[in-house]
């Protein structure tokens, strides 16, 4: 069992019974809860989470992993270090 969650840009109820209905019909999903406030999908069953952002991602929303926005700010430190290494063979 494994829980993919999803920040979906949802604007009214519509958009909420768009992704209602696609995981409806979504095969492995046991479970899962739409949240409009949140902008917030959390999806449990025997699924992949790219199977099901590509899924929610046919109702037309912006649809992007819940952790995709923690993981942008993780990934601008390595960059750095990135750039360190090439100033350090520049200087040598």
């Amino acid at each position: 069992m494994q829980t993919v969650v999803l920040k979906v840009g949802m604007s009214c109820e519509g958009c909420v019974g768009a992704v209602k209905r696609v995981l409806t019909k979504m095969e492995g999903v046991e479970s899962f809860d739409v949240d409009i406030k949140e902008q917030k999908v959390t999806v449990k069953g025997n699924v992949q989470p790219e199977a099901v952002l590509q899924t929610v991602s046919k109702t037309g929303k912006k649809t992007s992993f819940w952790e995709a926005e923690a993981g942008a700010e993780a990934k601008a430190p390595p960059t750095e270090a990135e750039a360190a290494p090439k100033e350090a063979v520049a200087a040598t």
